[in-house]
């Protein structure tokens, strides 16, 4: 999901920084809610596990460039579900800075745009799964369509949002049109895979109850 370098001129960066900008503060935000639930170490440790799993997901899992970008296997639902919606936004963020400083510098002028398009999505599947999911529920019991929901509104908000800096860089060219549309078709196939990894993990997580003592997951996974 990676901004090509060039897509976005300088001067139009001034819009990423800002979007990252606010991103930022929402992250903020919900980090200080998050301290008070559980704590400050709580959510350091799950933020070290999620920057850890983030670095291994563009490192070590398949990627392939495709028109503009490149498809990735990110497993945000996954993230936000076991370890939370801020810990899955910290380490989203420092994965991806992680990347650019030790594998791919090329890639940092575009970090404001890129980290964007990994949490906007992140705090999307969170309003959808406060909808769609009773406050009753544990996430170890989600439902294969619950989780089908929340992996196609994040990948298709990480689609829309690169298709969005494309646009924005690029304008409507046919070459553009095109690259947007091949990455786009790539990506949605993350869809397919995504919801029977977050079962798998939930269901491996339901046979460790113990692991809510341990304050390295969610509250919400187990109550």
């Amino acid at each position: 999901m990676h901004i090509e370098p060039g897509l976005i001129s300088p001067e139009k960066m001034l819009l990423a920084y800002a979007a990252a900008a606010a991103a930022g503060t929402m992250t903020i935000k919900l980090a200080i809610d998050s301290i008070r639930e559980r704590g400050p170490l709580s959510l350091l440790a799950r933020s070290a596990l999620t920057t850890a799993a983030v670095f291994s997901f563009f490192q070590v899992l398949p990627h392939h460039p495709v028109g503009i970008s490149e498809v990735h296997l990110i497993l945000g639902s996954t993230l936000l579900l076991v370890f939370g919606t801020v810990p899955a936004a910290i380490g989203l963020a420092l994965g991806l800075l992680l990347q650019g400083l030790f594998f791919a510098p090329f890639d940092l002028p575009q970090y404001a745009a890129n980290v964007t398009t990994l949490l906007v999505p992140l705090f999307a599947i969170k309003l959808v799964a406060d909808r769609i999911i009773r406050p009753d529920t544990p996430y170890v019991d989600l439902r294969y369509g619950q989780a089908f929901a929340l992996s196609a509104t994040y990948q298709g908000g990480v689609v829309l949002w690169v298709a969005f800096w494309a646009f924005y860089g690029q304008g409507f060219g046919i070459e553009n049109l095109t690259s947007v549309a091949s990455f786009g078709a790539a990506y949605m196939l993350v869809v397919l895979v995504e919801p029977l990894v977050d079962l798998a993990v939930l269901a491996g997580a339901k046979a460790l109850r113990a692991l809510d003592r341990t304050g390295l997951v969610t509250p919400r996974l187990y109550s």
